[in-house]
C-alpha cells in the first residue's frame, strides 16, 4: 500500500480564511442581498458554496447599487472602489492584506518617480489593480519581457504576492543590466513561498503528486508547475471528484498539496478519496 503525504504547508492561507469568515458575517447581519465584485478567490467549488448561502457574484458595483458589496481578496482599482462607495449600501472589503501591500509600494515607488514595474501575469485581477496604483506602470512576466522594455533611469520592482522568488530574481537581473536604478519591493506573501517550498520538498519524495485548487488559481496553478518538476505524474484537480485510481498503480508514495484558495475540507476530502482508492500503509 503507498503512503500517502500532505505538504507541511498547504491550502487556505490567512487572507482566504479572512475573506470567507467576512463573507459568512456579511450574511448574518445584512439586511438584504450580498454580493462580491468578482469571485471572492479563485476556487470555483468555493463560490459555488457561497452562492448556495446566498451570496452572488457581480461584475460592476452598478449591479449591486444599494446592498452589501464584497470587495475580493485580489483587490480593485481606486475607481471601482470609489464607485462601490458610492452606490451600495454596504462595502466590505475583503482585499488581502498582503496585497494590499502592493498597492501601498507601487503608489510609494512611483511617488518617488520611479517607473512601476509589476512581476505578475497581465489581466489578473490582482495584477490590474496593483497597475491602478501607479500611474504608467507595467506588467512584465519573464525576464525577456523585462529585456524587452529597455528601461532606463530608475526602477522601481513589486511583484504579485503568489509569484515565485525565482521568476523575481530573473526579471530583476534584466534590469539591473539596463536601469540606473533598481528598487525592489519583494511582495510575494509568506504563504506563497511556504507553500511553493512545501510543494519542491515533497514532490521529490513521491511517485504522484495531487494539487488542489482552482483552475484559475494563479498560485495553485505554480504548485502544479512546481511539483511537475520533480514529479512529472502531477495532476492539478479543483475537487476530490476528478480523481482517477489509474493515477497512483503502482505509486509507492503520493503526495498532496493544495493552493491558497483550497480550505480543509476539500484537502481532507481528497485524502479520503484517494484512500478509498488505494489503501494506506
Amino acid at each position: 500500500m503507498p503512503r500517502i503525504l500532505t505538504a507541511d504547508e498547504a491550502g487556505a492561507c490567512y487572507g482566504v480564511e479572512r475573506a470567507l469568515a467576512m463573507a459568512e458575517e456579511a450574511v448574518s447581519n445584512a439586511e438584504g442581498p450580498v454580493h462580491t465584485l468578482g469571485p471572492l478567490i479563485h476556487n470555483p467549488r468555493v463560490v459555488a458554496d457561497l452562492e448556495s448561502a446566498g451570496i452572488t457574484v457581480v461584475r460592476t458595483p452598478a449591479e449591486a447599487a444599494g446592498e452589501t458589496l464584497l470587495l475580493r481578496t485580489h483587490g480593485v482599482t481606486p475607481e471601482v472602489e470609489r464607485e462601490a462607495r458610492e452606490v451600495c449600501r454596504h462595502v466590505l472589503d475583503a482585499t488581502c492584506p498582503f496585497v494590499k501591500k502592493v498597492h501601498v509600494a507601487a503608489e510609494r515607488l512611483s511617488r518617488e518617480g520611479y517607473q512601476v514595474v509589476v512581476v505578475g501575469e497581465a489581466g489578473h485581477p490582482e495584477v490590474e489593480a496593483t497597475v491602478a496604483h501607479a500611474a504608467g506602470a507595467v506588467v512584465v512576466d519573464s525576464a525577456a519581457e523585462a529585456r524587452s522594455l529597455g528601461l532606463h533611469g530608475k526602477v522601481g520592482v513589486v511583484v504579485q504576492t503568489t509569484q515565485s522568488h525565482a521568476r523575481l530574481m530573473e526579471v530583476v537581473g534584466e534590469l539591473l543590466a539596463c536601469a540606473d536604478e533598481v528598487r525592489v519591493f519583494d511582495t510575494i506573501c509568506e504563504a506563497t513561498s511556504g507553500h511553493q517550498r512545501a510543494c519542491d520538498e515533497l514532490a521529490r519524495t513521491v511517485d504522484v503528486m495531487v494539487v488542489i485548487g482552482g483552475r484559475n488559481s494563479a498560485n495553485t496553478t505554480r504548485l502544479a508547475e512546481i511539483a511537475a518538476k520533480s514529479c512529472p505524474s502531477t495532476h492539478h484537480v479543483e475537487c476530490a471528484d476528478e480523481l482517477d485510481p489509474a493515477w497512483f498503480v503502482g505509486a509507492r508514495a503520493i503526495g498532496i498539496t493544495a493552493g491558497a484558495s483550497t480550505p480543509a475540507s476539500q484537502i481532507a476530502a481528497a485524502r479520503s478519496t484517494i484512500t478509498r482508492m488505494v489503501g494506506e500503509e
